[in-house]
């Protein structure tokens, strides 16, 4: 659809609207965001429901087992079923059981890979030659910063000397950790907001210029 035909700019007219009323709670918690909310929830719930039944019900259950012949996908589909339970009162502990296998495999499978993936490559990472460069100097400071924040989780000496001062450059480090993920973050968020603003102006320009 093109989006500067009639019905184009009235689906992104109705898009601005919904915008502003988001917008709104600037202002103060009102009935118009209320509304847009609860609508925001119950279009991404729809959506979210269809596109997981077409690609996770239908490739993982229906196929297999009623076109492809593959009835050991049975049993998983029964412990699916099982996790319905919940809705019931008087038969919400039989849920417990798919939970429990649930809970157990992936256990088995995420431990071993968050552990490759979080402490040893982060280990391999760090101890490794420092290169004569610029480079080299960068991650030299790193590594220094690396071993200061260890340092402060040290607690079976107490933080004078050497160690105190260790430590105090791990809290440094920590905190320049933390603002960097922070403002990342915020940064994201105003990322959202400008996108949002840009599409206002286009379509403010689009609507005065005759897109209509």
């Amino acid at each position: 659809m093109d989006p500067t035909s009639a019905w184009g700019m009235v689906w992104r007219g109705i898009a601005a609207l919904i915008t502003l009323a988001i917008f709104s709670f600037l202002w103060r918690d009102n009935p118009v965001y209320k509304f847009i909310e609860r609508l925001w929830v119950g279009v991404v719930t729809g959506y979210w429901t269809m596109l997981l039944y077409y690609t996770s019900f239908t490739d993982k259950v229906r196929v297999p087992i009623f076109e492809e012949g593959q009835w050991w996908y049975i049993f998983p589909s029964l412990l699916g079923v099982l996790m319905w339970f919940r809705l019931s009162k008087k038969y919400g502990y039989v849920s417990r059981y798919a939970l429990a296998f649930y809970i157990g495999i992936s256990t088995g499978v995420f431990i071993p890979l968050t552990i490759k993936t979080s402490i040893l490559y982060q280990v391999q990472g760090t101890i490794r030659a420092i290169d004569p460069t610029w480079t080299g100097i960068m991650f030299g400071i790193a590594f220094l910063g690396i071993l200061c924040s260890l340092s402060y989780f040290f607690f079976s000496k107490e933080h004078t000397g050497v160690l105190g001062v260790s430590s105090k450059i791990g809290i440094y480090t920590l905190m320049i950790g933390f603002g960097a993920g922070f403002g990342l973050t915020v940064m994201g968020r105003v990322a959202l907001l400008v996108q949002r603003v840009i599409f206002l102006r286009d379509y403010g320009i689009d609507l005065l210029g005759g897109g209509l």
